[in-house]
C-alpha cells in the first residue's frame, strides 16, 4: 500500500504487505508506525516488495496505483546525493539516534527496488539517465568492500542495472590516465556496460580539451577517436602539438549509431575525464650567491649544474644574506611551476630548516637574510648542509640533491632565546637490533698440581681397596649362591643393581647434578627393593629347611 489511500487490492491474495501510513511525501519509507524517521533504504524494500505483489497479481492489479508507485520512486530520485565527478548515491538518514545503513546499502536497496518494479510493470518510468549512470558510477567506484554482504549488494546491484528497463549505463573507461611526452603514446578509450559486456555500435567524441590552469582556452576542439575492432579500443592516435607537460581535462561524447538506441542506454551527456601529461623538466641558470645585507655587493657567486653533481662550499656571517635562483622549462620552453620547490638548511647537530622557495617572473628565487634569521636558526653558527627539492605529479625527473654546505658565523645566543629543538629520535632506532649484553663470568680457579689430585685419587678408592680386604679376611664366598635358575637370577641381579648404586655415584661426582642423581637413584633404588626382598626370601626358606632337617 503506498500513500494516503493507496492500497493494491487483490481477490485471491491473502497478503497484505505495507501500511499505506509508512509512505512519505518525499517517495522514503518508515520501518514502522512507532519509528517517526524515514528511511531511503526501507523506501527500496517496500518498493521490492509491492514488485513482488504486481508479480504475483498483476491482472488484479489497478494501473492508477501503479503510476502512483511510479512518481514515488522519482520523488526519491530528487533526494539522490551527488559527488563532483558526476557519482550519484543514497545516503541512509539517522534512524533513532543511530545510523541504521550505509550509503552501500541504501544505494543497492533502492536498486534493487525500482528495477524489480520496473520489470513487472508497463509503461516508462521518468528516470534521467544520468542518475543512472551515476549509481553504476558509484558501485564501480567503491572497490571491493569489505564485507562478504555488502559485496554481495555491489554485485548484485551491478547484475540489475545491467539488465534494467529504464536506462542501461555505459561505462567509458581509460586503461591509462597518464601519458608521457617522451614515449609518445596514444590516448585509448573504452565503453562497456557495467559488467563488462559489449556495447551498441557507437563512437566516441573528444569534444574538447583542456588544461586545468586556463579552462577557458581549448587545445584539442571536437576529434572523433578511431575505432580498434581488435581491441576493441577507440583510439587517438596522437596528441596535439600543442599539448604540454601539466594536467588536463578531456570531455568526451558518446554517440550511438542507432538512434532508437537512446532509449535504452545511458551515455552521460559529455564526460569529463583528468589526463596528466608527464615529461622531462629542463632545469637551467642555477645561481647562489652570498652577499652583503646592506650594500648588496657580491661576496661570493658560483653557478650550478643541477643536472650533474655540482657542490660548493660557502661561508657567511650574520650580515650577509643567501640568494638561489633557477628556472624550469617545460619541453616546448614554457614555465614550469612544480607542486613542490623546498631549499633546506641541517645544522651539524641535526636540527632542519626549511623554506618553500617561490617564483618571480620565469626564476624561482629564495633570499635568506641571516639577520632577520637569527632567531629562528636558534644562534646556532657552524656548519649547514643545504639540499634542494623540487618535485611535481607530471615531473619525470623530480629530485632531492644536495648543493653543498655553508659554514655560517652568527652571535652568541642571549640569555632568554629560544633553545634548539631535541635531535629526532630515528625510527628504526626503536625496532631495530638492541646493543647486545654481555655477560661476566666468574674466572676459573686455579686446578691443583697433579701429584695433589693423584694423591686424593687414592684417598677416594682406599675405602673399596678395603672393603675388598675385609671380604677376603672374613672369608668370603659363593658357596651359598643359588643353584636354581629363578633364585640365581633375582641375585644377579641384586648384586647387579648395588654395582648400578656404586657406578651412579661415579657419575655424581663427575658430571650428575644432585636432582637427575636421585631421580635415577629412586628408580634403581626400587628396582633394589623389589630383587633384594626376592633372593632374601628364597635365602630365608633355604635356611629354615636346614634347620628342620
Amino acid at each position: 500500500m503506498i500513500g494516503d489511500d493507496r492500497c493494491f487490492h487483490m481477490r485471491s491474495s491473502p497478503y497484505i504487505l505495507v501500511s499505506p501510513a509508512l509512505s512519505q511525501s518525499d517517495g522514503r519509507w518508515r520501518y514502522s508506525s512507532d519509528n517517526p524517521e524515514p528511511s531511503t533504504y526501507a523506501a527500496g524494500l517496500a518498493i521490492e516488495a509491492l514488485a513482488g505483489v504486481i508479480s504475483l497479481e498483476s491482472s488484479e492489479i489497478d494501473q492508477s496505483k501503479v503510476n502512483i508507485v511510479k512518481n514515488d520512486i522519482v520523488k526519491l530520485f530528487d533526494v539522490i546525493e551527488k559527488y563532483d565527478d558526476g557519482t550519484f548515491y543514497f545516503d541512509e538518514k539517522f534512524v533513532g539516534g543511530e545510523e541504521q545503513w550505509g550509503s552501500l546499502s541504501a544505494t543497492s536497496s533502492v536498486v534493487r527496488g525500482f528495477t524489480s518494479f520496473a520489470a513487472v510493470t508497463s509503461g516508462e518510468i521518468n528516470l534521467p539517465g544520468d542518475k543512472i549512470l551515476g549509481l553504476a558510477r558509484f558501485f564501480l567506484g567503491i572497490g571491493i568492500p569489505g564485507d562478504a554482504k555488502d559485496f554481495f549488494n555491489q554485485i548484485e546491484s551491478l547484475a540489475f542495472l545491467e539488465t534494467n528497463r529504464i536506462s542501461i549505463p555505459l561505462i567509458l573507461s581509460l586503461p591509462e590516465t597518464v601519458y608521457a611526452l617522451t614515449k609518445k603514446g596514444q590516448l585509448k578509450v573504452k565503453v562497456n556496460t557495467v559488467l563488462g559486456s559489449a556495447p551498441p555500435p557507437l563512437t566516441v567524441k573528444l569534444a574538447h580539451a583542456f588544461s586545468t590552469g586556463a579552462k577557458d582556452s581549448a587545445i584539442i576542439d571536437s576529434k572523433e577517436l578511431q575505432y580498434d575492432q581488435e581491441s576493441g579500443f577507440h583510439v587517438l592516435d596522437a596528441f596535439p602539438k600543442n599539448v604540454d607537460v601539466g594536467t588536463y581535462v578531456f570531455v568526451f561524447e558518446i554517440v550511438l549509431h542507432d538512434s532508437g538506441s537512446e532509449k535504452v542506454y545511458a551515455t552521460g551527456g559529455q564526460i569529463h575525464v583528468p589526463i596528466y601529461v608527464t615529461g622531462f623538466i629542463k632545469i637551467n641558470n642555477a645561481e647562489i650567491t652570498v652577499a652583503d645585507s646592506d650594500l648588496g655587493r657580491a661576496q661570493t657567486q658560483k653557478k650550478l649544474d643541477l643536472a650533474g653533481n655540482d657542490v660548493v662550499s660557502l661561508s657567511a656571517n650574520h650580515l650577509q644574506k643567501l640568494k638561489f635562483s633557477f628556472q624550469l622549462t617545460t619541453p616546448h620552453g614554457h614555465v614550469f611551476k612544480p607542486q613542490q620547490a623546498f631549499f633546506k638548511m641541517t645544522h651539524e647537530t641535526k636540527v632542519e630548516h626549511i623554506f618553500m622557495i617561490g617564483n618571480i617572473g620565469k626564476k624561482f628565487e629564495i633570499i635568506l637574510d641571516f639577520l632577520g634569521l637569527v632567531e629562528k636558526l636558534f644562534y646556532l653558527s657552524g656548519r649547514y648542509e643545504i639540499e634542494l627539492t623540487v618535485g611535481d605529479a607530471v615531473m619525470e625527473n623530480s629530485f632531492l640533491r644536495l648543493l653543498g654546505h655553508l659554514d655560517l658565523d652568527l652571535p652568541k645566543a642571549p640569555e632568554k632565546a629560544a633553545r634548539p629543538p631535541p635531535p629526532p629520535v630515528d625510527p628504526y632506532s626503536r625496532y631495530g637490533p638492541k646493543e647486545e649484553i654481555t655477560h661476566l663470568f666468574r674466572a676459573p680457579e686455579k686446578k691443583p698440581p697433579q701429584n695433589l689430585s693423584l694423591i686424593f685419587l687414592g684417598l677416594i678408592l682406599l675405602p673399596s681397596i678395603g672393603f675388598l680386604v675385609g671380604l677376603l679376611r672374613l672369608g668370603a664366598n659363593l658357596k651359598n649362591f643359588p643353584s636354581s635358575t629363578v633364585p640365581a637370577t633375582y641375585g644377579i641381579l641384586f648384586h647387579v643393581g648395588i654395582a648400578g648404586v656404586l657406578l651412579l655415584y661415579v657419575f655424581f661426582w663427575l658430571k650428575l647434578d644432585l636432582f637427575t642423581t636421585l631421580k635415577a637413584f629412586g628408580l634403581l633404588g626400587a628396582f633394589l627393593v623389589f630383587v633384594g626382598h626376592r633372593i632374601l626370601s628364597h635365602i630365608a626358606l633355604t635356611s629354615a629347611k636346614l634347620k628342620s632337617a
